[in-house]
Parts: structure tokens; sequence; C-alpha cells
């Protein structure tokens, strides 16, 4: 039986519609990203179309199994009260399908998720520029390896407090190689509109490069519960142009701030398998 159309349906259905072409234009394409910020790097590119190809896919499997079930509730429905529909025990086409497809799902994402990582993770022999970010309770140290640039000709440091959020600076559309340590406990580097982080693990170094290719301020976190003032562990963010790179970095080193702060050496090390362990 269908509901006849009363005013108080048609007001609703113009109130949504109303409501969803009042929507902005930063909003719909936020929508067309399935809710993550704007990329700011080349690498976010890539993370971006696994994010979107990721979505459009668990959509597409999603709407084939309601499509299925909705199927399936009124093709089979029992139409007399003492009815009992037909009692199958197995089906074995259909169970090796069901069996099958979620294999071949996980499959292509596995492949598509590996090709991207490879290209979010490569890194070149020579990056224009090297900054290693140092998590410690609970702030940041930032270490700008200018020494071989004439520009600057130094290593500069800039170091946070709880009280006072360091800034990063990056230069826009240059390669950045990241090395990531901790003086403490585990942290995590992360910028949300790289679209990816990094762990900084005592006793270690990881690295990645990235290219930021929109200038702007941002907000970068810890994005590992590390402690106490976990929360405090932010740190502001500035794309910047080179000019602008070199100058912040000069006023850096007018105040004094050269020099490496490296970690504390009695830092706990992460003990790493020896080959001999690993084939145990």
């Amino acid at each position: 039986m269908h509901r006849a159309l009363t005013p108080r349906r048609i007001a609703a259905g113009a109130a949504v519609l109303l409501l969803t072409a009042g929507c902005s234009q930063d909003t719909a394409a936020q929508w067309g990203r399935w809710g993550m910020p704007v990329g700011i790097s080349q690498q976010s590119n890539h993370i971006g179309s696994l994010w979107s190809g990721a979505w459009t896919a668990s959509m597409v499997v999603g709407l084939i199994v309601w499509g299925l079930i909705g199927y399936s509730a009124l093709r089979f429905r029992r139409k007399h009260h003492d009815e009992r529909p037909k009692q199958n025990r197995y089906n074995v086409p259909l169970e090796i399908m069901y069996t099958m497809l979620p294999f071949l799902i996980i499959g292509v994402l596995f492949l598509y998720t590996v090709r991207t990582q490879d290209k979010v993770m490569a890194q070149t022999d020579k990056p224009d520029h090297t900054i290693m970010a140092i998590g410690q309770k609970w702030s940041w140290t930032f270490n700008y390896y200018e020494q071989g640039t004439s520009q600057v000709g130094a290593v500069i440091h800039n170091a946070g407090t709880i009280e006072s959020y360091p800034d990063l600076y990056l230069p826009v559309n240059q390669k950045i190689l990241f090395k990531i340590e901790s003086d403490d406990v585990d942290h995590s580097f992360w910028i949300p509109e790289f679209y990816m982080k990094m762990d900084a693990i005592p006793g270690r170094t990881n690295t990645f490069e990235v290219t930021p290719t929109r200038t702007g301020t941002y907000l970068g976190k810890c994005a590992e519960l590390c402690g106490a003032y976990h929360s405090q562990m932010l740190f502001n963010v500035h794309v910047v142009t080179l000019p602008e790179y070199y100058s912040y970095l000069n006023d850096l080193k007018a105040k004094g701030q050269t020099g490496e702060i490296a970690v504390n050496p009695q830092t706990t090390v992460v003990p790493v398998p020896s080959a001999k362990e690993t084939t145990k």
C-alpha cells in the first residue's frame, strides 16, 4: 500500500532538499574525499586514492549484499500462514563462491595497499632537506640539517615545551627527508594533511620522505597514547616558500639556536632480533 503525499511529507522532503543544497563547496569536496582533510603533499595523493578506492569498493560490496538480502526477503517470503520454505542442507557452488569472494576482495585491497606503500615510502638518494623530529615527554624537538647550504650553513634546532608548542617550517615543493626518533617512550609523528604518520620508537630511527605541495599553517600532533600529557604534544606546521624557510632558520641562528639536539644516550633501546633468532 502506497502512502499518500500529505502536505507534511512534502514539506519534510523539501526541507531535506534545501539542507542538501545548502552544503558549501568545501563540505561537498570533503564528502568527495570521504571525510579526509585536503592533502598537502605528493604522497598524500597516493594515500587519498587508496582511501577513496577502498571506500568505493566497500560501498559496492555493501549495496550488493543489501540488494541480495532485500531480494531474498521479498522473493522467498512466506505467502501463507502454514507454508514452510524449501529446506536445503547445502549448496556447493554457493558455498565456494562466498568462500572465494572474500579472499579475492582482500587480495585486491592488499595489492593496491602494497603498491601505495611502495610509492609513499620511496626515498631519493639526495633529498633537498633533512629534518629530525624527536618526540619527548611532552613536546617535540626539530633539528634542521642545513650545514651544507650557503643560505644557512649550520644545524638549527627548535625545541618545544608543554607550555609552548614548537613550530615546524617546511619549504613547499621541496623533497624533505624526515628522521623520527624518541627520547623516552613510544610517540608517533603525525600531520593529518600528510595522510600518514610515523612512529617514534626509543633506540630506532624511522625515516620517510615527503614533498609538501600546498602552503599554509597546519597542526601536527602525537598519534600514540604516550602518557599523562599526550594531548599536549602538539606542534604548528608552516609550509612556506623556500626564501621564507631560510629566513626562519636564519632568525633561529641569530638567536643562537645552532647545533644538534640529540636524544638521550641512556634511552632504553628496543632490542632488534638477530638473524639467528628470527630463524628459530
